[in-house]
């Protein structure tokens, strides 16, 4: 049976297909990375180093072919899949160049005899669950440091980006990854689940769903097995009296609109001071204006199609739940004619509790406005959430802002800016939105052993 196909999202046609593996496979990839690690965890660390620097340069010597089809596969304007190649490639690079002095032994000052030190250490084969949405960025931020470490990766990809999947592993493949280092796997959700199962796996990792991450999070517990989850978010921005409006408006529409709001990151709940209320959704629902949908190859199109015609309905039902019960519609939410899967950059307005879009990540171009009555009531909302990742606060009061950044609870705080991701900032968040911590330095220490070495 089929799992895997290249179905462009702005026709919905099917382009080209792949079988998942056979279950007779699974066993081997195992084996392979299992050999491939005995090896590559004694391959010198400046080897491990320049083939990560390999992998950086040939990312960009491909480019053009690379976001191409990304565009092709999940429906990402072109001038943004530019932009994640070149992060992807950024982050193999920061790893290449910046990652061996994070792995330096650290000494301990101990109160006893003799020396101790904490070794960073690998631990072995791993597994990486990798979403559509930001097909090269993701796999990037988990397979460099871990290929760095000396850990080997089985690498499972969506299912609607077998060609970026298939690229991603040739591209490692002819750096020079080690034969079995690096392995592309398309497997079914029964054979994710033997492969957490099986002994030769140390470890697991999802950018996914939340539904998605407690089945894999479940698994691994079940079977001690290390995982990090980086799961759903719904974002607050907080647009507070004090702000820039300006600027907030304009970081809110990108933040929001960006990859057609297909991000775990995106804005997607805007909670603004009620003395600026008015002229805030003025001007933001005049910005809707510059996020038109249009041809995703086109260099000047800014909001393509969504993922599929599937996500597209998700997203339309949670919109017409929302105004069937209410709320108000002040642009968008109309689902055009013709054929792909196109939705409309759109604003909400006076969502209660009593409506989907309150609680649940709206994972489309849908921005959802709550008037607030004090810096208080903003960030008694923002909190409101059983997601906890990313989070962004406007106001040019710096104490006040250093205020409302410490009470949020979410991984990651941005004053005066979304939250962008880059090789150097660590990523990741709390409550529902997962477990665990990528790229910066932290990204080398999920998998790792951190040994104590005890010298008399």
């Amino acid at each position: 049976m089929t799992k895997y196909a290249t179905t462009d999202p702005t026709t919905g046609k099917v382009i080209r297909e792949f079988a998942t593996m056979a279950d007779a496979e699974v066993k081997q990839v195992l084996t392979r990375s299992l050999q491939a690690f005995r090896t590559w965890r004694e391959t010198d660390l400046a080897q491990r180093a320049s083939l990560l620097s390999r992998v950086a340069d040939l990312h960009r010597h491909n480019s053009t072919e690379l976001a191409k089809l990304m565009t092709l596969e999940m429906g990402k304007p072109i001038a943004q899949a530019n932009a994640e190649v070149e992060l992807a490639a950024a982050i193999y690079e920061y790893y290449a160049t910046k990652g061996p002095q994070f792995l330096e032994d650290e000494m301990l000052d101990i109160a006893g005899t003799g020396q101790a030190l904490v070794r960073t250490a690998p631990i072995g084969p791993l597994l990486g669950i990798m979403p559509w949405n930001y097909p090269y960025y993701q796999v990037a931020r988990f397979v460099a440091p871990n290929l760095l470490l000396g850990n080997t990766v089985l690498l499972k990809h969506a299912r609607n980006c077998p060609q970026q999947a298939l690229r991603i592993a040739e591209i490692i493949d002819s750096a020079g990854a080690p034969a079995g280092g690096y392995q592309n796997v398309f497997a079914s959700a029964d054979q994710v689940a033997d492969m957490i199962a099986s002994p030769e796996l140390q470890g697991v990792s999802l950018t996914g769903s939340e539904r998605a991450g407690r089945v894999v999070g479940e698994l691994a517990g079940r079977h001690l097995k290390k995982c990090v989850l980086e799961l759903g978010g719904s974002d607050p921005l907080i647009v507070l009296r004090s702000a820039d409006l300006d600027q907030a408006v304009s970081a809110a529409a990108a933040g929001r609109f960006g990859n057609a709001g297909q991000a775990c990151t995106s804005s997607k709940r805007l909670l603004v001071e009620a003395s600026v209320w008015d002229e805030f959704l003025h001007a933001f629902t005049a910005q809707v204006a510059n996020w038109q949908v249009g041809d995703p190859m086109s260099e000047d199109t800014r909001l393509g199609p969504m993922s599929s015609a599937a996500a597209r309905e998700e997203v339309a039902a949670q919109v017409n739940d929302a105004v069937s019960k209410g709320a108000v519609l002040h642009v968008g939410g109309k689902v055009p004619d013709g054929e792909g899967a196109f939705y409309p950059a759109t604003v909400l307005s006076d969502v209660t509790p009593a409506m989907r879009a309150y609680h649940e990540e709206v994972f489309g171009p849908v921005a959802v406005l709550h008037k607030v009555a004090s810096v208080d009531d903003a960030i008694e909302l923002a909190n409101d959430s059983p997601y906890g990742l990313g989070s962004a606060v406007f106001t040019r009061d710096d104490e006040e802002a250093a205020s409302v950044a410490d009470r949020l609870e979410v991984g990651m705080v941005g004053l005066n800016t979304t939250i962008k991701s880059a090789p150097d900032l660590p990523f990741g968040g709390v409550k529902n939105s997962g477990v665990g911590r990528e790229l910066a330095r932290f990204g080398l220490d999920e998998f790792s052993n951190k040994k104590l070495v005890r010298i008399a």
